[in-house]
């Protein structure tokens, strides 16, 4: 699925640590515990964050045949989630449901982050991800991207609205390689950004596309692109950035599961081949592409491949946008 898209470059290093033909499923390890396991969500209930955990939790439980339960600590940008499972044992009951924020963009955006999402953390199992979208008001002289950039060099400075840092810096490289000014105008969540797009307090924002495409598609905003490396499905005649010319402006929301470091080797494979079991159900395809998002199946190896990668894209654009740590 998602392994197929990634990069040219981090598809060859995940080739070459194959070992060949796939495995069994790991048996359950007799040491692991039949305790309830608890994914924590570093959002708050009702976030896209939220909705997976509860819907790949009940999968991960029906196959374990162990309760699995589901913890909401949002604060932070993630620092408060991580830092739950690091008081916790590591025996493979405690997961953090991790996403940009708290494992990859925090390493450039904190000046003393409380915890080491490389060293303190194993990987699990990718989860999901989904591209964002660029709205204007649906009045707006902005009609693609084009305008945008006009736009974005002969006025002073644009208002762009966003309510996570990994989208501010998500989207800096095509700022920077299209040389438009934009002023970010920081967000606690989706609902009031839009609103303010809708009013035009804002000129344009960065949003997801769950629950956005709705308002897209019902006219009260426009969409002047996507980030993703190929067209969202459900608004399929908005561009892509890239297509537009802007070969640095890839970028997705991603949730993935990790363990906390020290966790046995052997309760690790066994729950992340369970999670691939459970991500290769029709079902679950299904269920993320009716919440605009695609299935990002990455495995322990491929996903820290991965992490690392993200880290060096955000701190590639921390410093292009000069950003002040927090």
């Amino acid at each position: 699925m998602f392994a197929k898209s990634l990069p040219a470059a981090l598809l060859l290093s995940i080739a070459c640590t194959s070992t060949g033909p796939a495995r069994a499923e790991a048996p359950r390890p007799a040491s692991f515990p039949s305790s309830p396991i608890t994914i924590v969500v570093p959002f708050g209930p009702g976030s896209g964050s939220d909705v997976y955990a509860r819907y790949f939790g009940e999968k991960l439980s029906k196959r374990l045949k162990q309760p699995v339960v589901i913890e909401n600590k949002p604060g932070g940008g993630g620092t408060v989630a991580a830092l739950s499972i690091m008081s916790q044992p590591a025996n493979g009951l405690s997961i953090l449901l991790g996403s940009n924020s708290p494992m990859a963009v925090n390493v450039s955006t904190y000046k003393k982050l409380r915890y080491d999402p490389v060293k303190q953390f194993i990987p699990l199992s990718g989860l999901t991800r989904s591209m964002a979208v660029l709205i204007v008001p649906k009045d707006s002289p902005i009609k693609n991207i084009n305008d945008l950039v006009s736009r974005g060099k002969s006025t002073p400075r644009l208002n762009m609205g966003t309510y996570s840092t990994g989208y501010q810096l998500g989207v800096a490289g095509f700022a920077k390689e299209a040389g438009i000014n934009w002023q970010d105008v920081p967000y606690k969540g989706l609902s009031q950004t839009t609103t303010d797009v809708i009013g035009k307090q804002l000129d344009l924002a960065v949003i997801d596309t769950p629950g956005t495409t709705r308002i897209i598609n019902g006219g009260q905003v426009k969409a002047v692109a996507v980030t993703g490396d190929k067209r969202h499905p459900e608004l399929p005649d908005v561009p892509t950035l890239k297509e537009s010319g802007y070969s640095d402006a890839i970028h997705y929301s991603w949730t993935a599961l990790w363990l906390k470091a020290g966790t046995p080797t052997e309760t690790v494979q066994y729950l992340s081949d369970n999670m691939q079991a459970v991500l290769s159900e029709p079902s679950s395809a299904t269920f993320v592409s009716n919440n605009s998002g695609e299935i990002m199946d990455l495995q322990p190896d491929q996903l820290r491949q991965f992490q690392l990668q993200e880290i060096k894209r955000f701190e590639k654009a921390a410093t292009q946008t000069n950003f002040t740590k927090l």
